[in-house]
């Protein structure tokens, strides 16, 4: 997934994306215990995944805390 597809999500999409990215590190890493992930690059990546959309979930976040400051 590429940053920018990520800071073209809505918020709604965003917490989604995320909870079917923590589900599929789960099943993952549980493949993965169980010697049966193929490509054992899958989990870095979708950690980076999860990293880039609560990085745009906490910009957001904090872009309006200070919106709210200002106003």
């Amino acid at each position: 997934m590429k940053s920018k597809q990520v800071l073209e999500m809505t918020d709604k999409e965003l917490q989604n994306k995320l909870v079917e990215l923590k589900q599929e590190l789960f099943f993952l890493r549980f493949k993965n215990a169980t010697n049966q992930l193929t490509n054992p690059m899958t989990i870095p990546q979708t950690r980076r995944d999860i990293a880039r959309v609560k990085t745009v979930i906490r910009q957001r976040e904090l872009a309006r805390q200070k919106e709210e400051a200002k106003g």
